[in-house]
């Protein structure tokens, strides 16, 4: 059986991800920080680690990119997963008896819309699934947590208020990491970084090569490289597999271009439903 490791505590949307990914015959490994999923595979504790990647809300996760850079680890595949937040409490609570809720703080700032119509102390908490499994542990009562479905489930709490979120169009990106590589796939994608050299136009230059073999680019961001102040590193997501020839061929000037090229993994396309 398949062991995959993921940030946060049972019932946390990166295990939905991990289920959609892998089915539910799988084991886990609950890891506390998403540097700790990175060390599951590099350590052969698990064969697949699950992480965040970006949100449709809050935009990409800066802790999932620069790990991403900094390990030599594939992404092996790629899922997009609604983030539908609900209201759970201990059995036999109800909605007006609530005084305290708890989440993670972005949870609690894409949940702002229905927490301003109670009257109830928000707490953050280091984690969604966390606070749920919080509330069952001590037996808070007059208390909540906002999580996914699957946290209340495992808790044995009743959901209260389901699809409380802000913006039902609420998806996050996240990726399977592995020591593996992914085979060609009917749809796939190919995610990098690099760094441009520090002249006119080396960016323009650069983005010319996927421009000129219509290869299309989904995603471009800069982050601060860490090894040196004021220095920038890109990250590019394009359509197509490396192992096409077209992308070999730009692959290569990409590395005469750039001053520094690495490759994060080709794998399947995430198909995405809209709400």
């Amino acid at each position: 059986m398949i062991k995959v490791a993921f940030q946060g505590e049972m019932g946390a949307f990166s295990q939905d991800a991990a289920v959609k990914l892998f089915s539910e015959d799988i084991d886990f490994l609950p890891c506390i920080s998403l540097k700790d999923t990175f060390q599951a595979v590099v350590e052969d504790e698990v064969v697949f680690a699950v992480i965040p990647v970006e949100n449709s809300q809050a935009g990409s996760i800066n802790e999932t990119y620069d790990l991403l850079l900094t390990y030599s680890l594939n992404i092996f595949a790629e899922a997009i997963l609604r983030i539908s937040h609900c209201l759970m409490a201990l059995p036999g609570e109800d909605l007006g008896d609530i005084r305290t809720i708890y989440s993670h703080p972005q949870a609690l700032a894409q949940c702002q819309e229905f927490l301003g119509k109670l009257s109830a102390e928000i707490i953050p908490s280091y984690d969604t699934a966390g606070s749920a499994k919080m509330i069952e542990e001590k037996q808070l009562k007059q208390c909540a947590a906002i999580a996914g479905r699957r946290a209340a489930g495992i808790y044995g709490l009743e959901v209260l208020a389901s699809e409380i979120e802000n913006n039902v169009n609420n998806y996050t990106r996240f990726f399977a990491i592995s020591k593996q590589k992914a085979k060609p796939a009917g749809r796939s994608k190919t995610s990098l970084v690099f760094t441009a050299k520090h002249m006119p136009g080396a960016l323009y230059s650069i983005l010319g090569i996927f421009a000129t073999r219509n290869i299309n680019l989904t995603k471009l961001e800069s982050r601060p490289s860490k090894s040196k102040p004021w220095e920038y590193v890109f990250y590019a997501d394009f359509e197509g597999h490396l192992d096409g020839e077209v992308y070999q061929e730009a692959l290569k000037e990409l590395k005469r271009e750039a001053t520094f090229v690495k490759i994060l993994g080709s794998y399947s396309q995430a198909e995405q439903q809209l709400a």
